[in-house]
């Protein structure tokens, strides 16, 4: 046995076909039976709020772009209003995980190309304004030219605001993130697109919402793609989405996401 671990012997066993086991099956354990990987240290319902709700701002203002050209006005305000609740709900589920609020500004003091955390951080920064300002001065309608350009922005950023969270979990050691790391973006935009087709069915008039459906639509068949993708990859390492808590959520996800579209 080697790299770290040990072998202990259970005696007594046979294999499938009743023969006995020529070869002792082996356990295997970590030394002094302390866990490989330490468990992560961020609160799961903080985390989920933070890029499901990410998600959902970022898609949601590519949707209300798309509507304000297509002549849907009410969908894209509604949209734009949704995207401004749903960015503060998501950097305040951030900032409530990182403990302090300052935490949050400290990241913003450098930029570092190379840390997922620090590109979200100033993608946060800057598509957070781009969206309050366009869902402000449309329900205001005050300034249309700013409104517009504001709408262009938060539109611009969204995409990268819904996918740099799958980059943020693939950064880590935990192997079914990390190994994920060619779907993850792929499963997450998926996500944020569903999402945000169902809230613009939701909120908006039914006489607007068509692209709403389209992209309910290819967002479900995006995210349940990429996720079969994943588990096929992986192989021994997909286990982890199949079995206990995590395989009872995604079985109800996959569900939901089918009777939803």
């Amino acid at each position: 046995m080697g790299g770290g671990t040990m072998g202990k012997v259970r005696r007594g066993r046979k294999g499938r076909r009743g023969e006995q086991l020529m070869v002792p099956e082996a356990e295997f354990a970590s030394y002094y039976g302390k866990p490989i990987l330490n468990p992560p240290t961020w609160q799961a319902r903080e985390i989920a709020g933070y890029f499901f709700l990410g998600g959902l701002a970022g898609a949601g203002s590519v949707l209300a772009a798309g509507a304000g050209v297509t002549g849907r006005p009410r969908m894209a305000r509604a949209l734009k209003i949704s995207s401004l609740v749903s960015v503060t709900g998501s950097a305040a589920a951030l900032v409530h995980d990182l403990g302090r609020p300052e935490r949050f500004a400290n990241m913003l003091r450098v930029f570092k190309p190379t840390s997922p955390m620090s590109v979200g951080s100033w993608l946060l920064a800057a598509y957070g304004p781009a969206a309050g300002v366009a869902a402000v001065l449309d329900v205001g309608g005050r300034m249309p030219r700013t409104g517009r350009a504001a709408t262009a922005v938060a539109a611009a950023l969204g995409p990268a605001v819904a996918s740099y969270t799958a980059v943020l979990a693939a950064d880590t050691a935990v192997p079914g993130w990390h190994e994920g790391y060619r779907e993850l973006p792929f499963l997450f935009v998926g996500s944020a697109a569903a999402a945000a087709g169902g809230m613009a069915l939701i909120a908006g008039p039914v006489a607007e919402n068509a692209p709403a459906r389209s992209a309910a639509l290819f967002g479900t068949a995006l995210e349940a793609a990429a996720a079969r993708a994943l588990e096929r990859r992986l192989g021994i390492v997909a286990e982890t989405y199949r079995e206990g808590t995590a395989g009872r959520l995604m079985r109800a996800a996959e569900a939901l996401g089918a009777a939803g579209a």
